[in-house]
Parts: structure tokens; C-alpha cells; sequence
């Protein structure tokens, strides 16, 4: 019994199970993200990354199909690295963070005009709109951004002041509007 438990673990070099372990875990990363890229309207990245996606399944899949009724530890090696690498690549996308965001900011009347300066001031335009609450009367702020920004302008509201309702959307279409001539430079 120990003998058969040892070849299991022994059949095939450490060398090999971590080729295959890396790059599965590339793979599926460069797959993430091509993925993302895609929907997002980045074809041209995308398609890019999907011919080095599918360049490195195509030697990985066929070292761990060769010989896998004998060693089928490849076979689990390859599933942990997919399993790893969509973890990774959704780690690299939210650092990334590719697209635009549309942020609604619900609040009084008197701490719109304060969160409106803060965030102008920022560098970030900001359109208000009038609104109508359960009790009162309430202004609606709405800022588009990058993605990679909607932590520092939810911070930004969060320091001006906390009695605010947020709510952050993925935007797949922006066209016009205002952004200032430094912020298409800086950004």
C-alpha cells in the first residue's frame, strides 16, 4: 500500500508538476483577463492575449493528457493551477481595474455643495441633480471615472462626510461631457 502511495506522489519529476503548475496558473490568468478586455470593448489587447492564452494550453494540455492514466497527479496539479490562476487573474484585473465607474452620491442639500467642492478641487467633475427624498428634499451627485479612481473619489466623499448613501456602477458606454485638459493628460 505504501509503495503504491509513494509512486503516486513519485511517478513523475517535481520539475514537470511545477512547469505545469505555473503555467496553468499564467494561462488562466492571461484568460481572465482577456475576458475582461473583451466585454470591455478592448478587442485588439484582447485578441492579443487570447493567441498567448491558447499558445500555452495547447503544451500544457497535451504534457499533462500524455501519460495521464499513469501519473494522474498531473491531471490534479493542472485543476489546482487553473484553480489558482482565476484567483490571481482576478487579482491582476481589480489592479488593473480597466473601464469607468458612474458614482451616485445621495444626500442633503447642504452637504452636496461641500462634497461637490472637494471633489472639484480634486480634479474631478461632478453634475447635481435635484431630488426628492422620503422627508426632504435630497441632491443627487453623479461623477464618472476610471475604475482605478473609485477609491480615492469614495474616500474623498467618505473625509467630507459620512451621511451620504454611495452607489458605484460599471459604465459600458461614455460619450461627451466635460473632463478638464489636465485630467486627460494626468489620467
Amino acid at each position: 500500500m505504501w509503495d503504491s502511495i509513494l509512486n503516486f506522489f513519485t511517478s513523475v519529476p517535481l520539475w514537470q508538476l511545477a512547469l505545469i503548475f505555473f503555467s496553468k496558473i499564467i494561462e488562466v490568468s492571461i484568460g481572465t483577463m482577456r475576458m475582461i478586455l473583451i466585454n470591455k470593448g478592448y478587442r485588439k489587447p484582447g485578441s492579443i492575449l487570447g493567441f498567448f492564452e491558447v499558445l500555452l494550453w495547447v503544451f500544457v494540455a497535451s504534457t499533462v493528457i500524455v501519460g495521464m492514466l499513469e501519473a494522474p497527479l498531473k491531471g490534479i496539479i493542472y485543476a489546482l493551477g487553473f484553480a489558482i490562476g482565476v484567483y490571481i487573474g482576478s487579482l491582476i484585473e481589480s489592479r488593473v481595474a480597466v473601464g469607468k465607474v458612474l458614482i451616485h452620491v445621495i444626500t442633503s442639500n447642504e452637504i452636496a455643495i461641500e462634497i461637490t467642492k472637494v471633489l472639484r478641487d480634486a480634479g474631478h467633475g461632478v453634475t447635481s441633480i435635484d431630488a426628492h427624498g422620503k422627508d426632504r428634499e435630497r441632491t443627487v451627485l453623479m461623477v464618472f471615472a476610471n475604475r482605478k479612481n473609485k477609491e480615492i473619489i469614495i474616500d474623498l466623499i467618505d473625509k467630507t462626510s459620512e451621511k451620504v448613501l454611495i452607489v458605484a456602477n460599471e459604465v459600458s458606454t461614455l460619450k461627451g461631457g466635460y473632463v478638464s485638459p489636465w485630467r486627460r493628460i494626468a489620467k
